[in-house]
């Protein structure tokens, strides 16, 4: 049974105009999973980016110079590192964003087996 007013209308929230309303606003956060696809191919460019970063220290700034007789360059090293941490942080961050984002907005995540 609708409920009403002390006036006998019917309240607002259970029109069925208000109720379909609802129902699509509510339906829109499905609008917002392709988003977080991207942002899973973001992770996955990261991915390679910290790869090629890491082959390229450890090839070009240790192992190249040891090759040639030299010592590494601590400097050129830790520059490295400290560029493979910032792309590790934000690979961090995306992933919160990701799952969070997702289960705030979206949908809960159930990772239980059926």
């Amino acid at each position: 049974m609708a409920k009403t007013n002390a006036t006998g209308a019917l309240i607002y929230s259970e029109r069925p105009s208000a109720k379909a309303l609802g129902a699509f606003i509510f339906a829109s956060r499905w609008l917002q999973a392709p988003i977080y696809v991207g942002l899973i191919l973001a992770q996955l460019i990261y991915v390679v980016v910290f790869v090629i970063d890491l082959v390229g220290l450890v090839g070009d700034d240790v192992i190249t110079p040891l090759m040639e007789g030299h010592h590494p360059n601590e400097s050129t090293i830790m520059l490295g590192v400290l560029g493979l941490i910032d792309v590790a942080m934000i690979a961090n961050l995306l992933i919160m964003v990701i799952v969070g984002g997702y289960e705030t907005f979206v949908s809960k995540i159930n990772l239980e087996a059926s």
